[in-house]
């Protein structure tokens, strides 16, 4: 089988079956629809056939919309969901989309100190769902909220840790070796993989990203190749100059110190070990 992308967000203008969540506006979104059909038709171009969604949040923890679409296109599509972590019951949520095919769960730092994101008793419960149900956290979040998620490591050492889009570094600014070695650190724990993501979004944010070489190059000596994916996230790697076509070709041809089976491992195994169980 073909290479998968680790993270795509989809969104319907099906507006009466899937409204917005409170404080999203569909007139603010961009791209305005973003379907199945549109990530498939950038991606099996490119040698990849099987697609991780990542629940938008335009939809705040209402699934429906990325679960038919998995229900729509078995084995095509797998999901990583959200749920409320201040609800009265979110390991049960996570339960009940697990067995619908949802092994991951997306998590913010939003809105919320860096020092403590992960705090508090609901996340307390949702690590421990994942440790006995192997469920990821997915956290998106940027190096200065890594302190906080090394202490749940420590608490819960089994519970699957995927950490997006290379941790942001060199989202905001230059990328700072501090934050590299930070990022790094993390492998000491060995259920924490990285998703290799978002090129057009970090360092000098043009195709065809070869000044990101070297942070991928420090990410694959730390957690290896077995704790990392490659993911696009589409639809924002497909505008202006950035196409889907390079976020691929980095991988495939870009990084001359990977070996083809490294490749392999990356653009495929460890997502597919994972998410397509």
């Amino acid at each position: 089988m073909g290479h998968i992308d680790a993270h795509v967000h989809v969104w319907t203008d099906d507006l009466s079956t899937y409204p917005f969540a409170e404080g999203h506006d569909p007139e603010q979104a961009v791209p305005r629809t973003f379907f199945p059909e549109e990530i498939l038709g950038h991606a099996n171009p490119c040698g990849v056939d099987r697609v991780v969604l990542v629940q938008m949040s335009y939809y705040a923890a209402d699934n429906r919309y990325m679960l038919k679409v998995m229900k729509d296109h078995p084995g095509v599509f797998a999901g990583i969901g959200i749920v409320d972590c201040t609800g009265p019951t979110p390991e049960a949520d996570m339960e009940q989309l697990a067995a619908k095919g949802v092994y991951g769960f997306r998590v913010y730092g939003r809105d919320t100190a860096a020092a403590t994101w992960c705090d508090g008793p609901g996340f307390t419960r949702m690590f421990a769902a994942g440790t006995t149900h192997q469920l990821a956290l997915c956290p998106l979040i940027g190096p200065d909220g890594l302190p906080s998620l090394a202490r749940r490591c420590e608490e819960f050492p089994e519970t699957p840790v995927i950490i997006d889009h290379l941790c942001l570094i060199g989202a905001a600014g230059p990328i700072q070796q501090e934050d590299v070695e930070a990022l790094c650190g993390m492998a000491q724990y060995g259920n924490v993989m990285v998703k290799v993501s978002a090129f057009y979004a970090l360092g000098a944010k043009s195709p065809p990203y070869h000044d990101l070489s070297g942070l991928i190059r420090r990410v694959v000596d730390a957690f290896g190749p077995e704790r990392l994916m490659w993911a696009s996230d589409a639809p924002y790697q497909v505008q202006a100059e950035h196409t889907y076509a390079a976020s691929v070709a980095l991988m495939e041809e870009g990084l001359d110190f990977l070996s083809a089976a490294e490749r392999e491992q990356i653009l495929q195994k460890t997502a597919e070990r994972f998410f397509f169980r």
